[in-house]
C-alpha cells in the first residue's frame, strides 16, 4: 500500500467549469505535439471544438494543477455508447497531454493508472489507446503498464485488460478523489494569501514612495514658494 503513495501526484476530476483552462491547456501545445495527441495538425478552431463538446457526464476528464493552479496535464477517458470492435465489448478510449514545461515527471503514466482506476470502477474490463505509432511515449506508457500493443503502418493500437473492481479498487478512488480535491483547494488558499501579501507590499511600497517625495520636498527650500 505504502509504495502506491510513494510520489503521489495530485490528479483531479474535471468538469464543465473547467473548459476554459482545458483549452487553454489545449491551444498551448506546440504544432508537433498537437499532431501527437489528436492524430492530425489540429488548428485552434479544431481543438475549440473539441473541447465544447467534451461531455464530462459520460466520459472522465481528469487534470493536474501546477502551485500556480494552471493545468499543466490532461486526460480524457472516453465511454463510447458501442463497441468500438464488432464483437468485442465496449472499451473506455484514453487520450492525454501534458505541457513542455512539465515533461518528464511521469504525469501520463499517472494519469493512465488514475484512468484506469476509474475504468476499472465502472465496469469496464479494456483500457483502449489509439495513437501514432511515432507516438513513443504514449505507447511506452501503454507497454509500461501491461497493454498489448498493434502497429499497423503509422498508427497503433492497444488494450489493456482490467481487472474487475473490487471494495479495495473503489476506496482506492475515493481516496485519491479526496486527497486531490484537499491540494487543490490548499493551492488555491495559498495563491489567495499570496496575493493579498503581494498587495499588501505594492500598497507599503506606494506609501513609502510618497513620503519620500514629501520628505524630499520638505528638505528643498525652493520647493515652498
Amino acid at each position: 500500500m505504502l509504495a502506491r503513495w510513494t510520489g503521489w501526484v495530485p490528479i483531479r476530476s474535471l468538469g464543465r467549469r473547467h473548459r476554459k483552462r482545458i483549452l487553454q491547456h489545449l491551444l498551448a501545445l506546440g504544432e508537433r505535439d498537437r499532431y501527437l495527441r489528436f492524430g492530425y495538425p489540429a488548428r485552434d478552431e479544431q481543438i475549440q471544438k473539441y473541447v465544447a463538446g467534451l461531455d464530462f457526464v459520460r466520459d472522465e476528464v481528469l487534470g493536474i494543477f501546477n502551485r500556480r493552479l494552471q493545468l499543466i496535464a490532461v486526460a480524457h477517458l472516453a465511454y463510447a455508447p458501442a463497441p468500438q470492435i464488432k464483437g468485442r465489448p465496449a472499451m473506455a478510449e484514453f487520450g492525454v497531454s501534458v505541457a513542455t514545461t512539465a515533461r518528464g515527471k511521469g504525469f501520463g503514466g499517472r494519469l493512465f493508472e488514475r484512468a484506469a482506476l476509474h475504468a476499472r470502477n465502472r465496469g469496464i474490463d479494456t483500457l483502449f489507446i489509439h495513437a501514432l505509432s511515432e507516438n513513443a511515449p504514449m505507447l511506452k506508457i501503454a507497454r509500461n503498464a501491461g497493454a498489448t500493443v498493434e502497429r499497423d503502418g503509422g498508427e497503433s493500437e492497444a488494450w489493456l485488460r482490467l481487472p474487475p473492481d473490487s471494495v479495495s479498487s473503489h476506496v482506492d478512488e475515493a481516496l485519491e478523489r479526496h486527497m486531490a480535491e484537499w491540494d487543490f483547494q490548499f493551492k488555491r488558499h495559498m495563491r489567495t494569501v499570496g496575493e493579498f501579501l503581494d498587495g499588501v507590499a505594492e500598497v507599503k511600497s506606494r506609501i513609502r514612495k510618497v513620503r519620500d517625495r514629501s520628505d524630499d520636498q520638505s528638505a528643498d527650500p525652493g520647493s515652498k514658494r
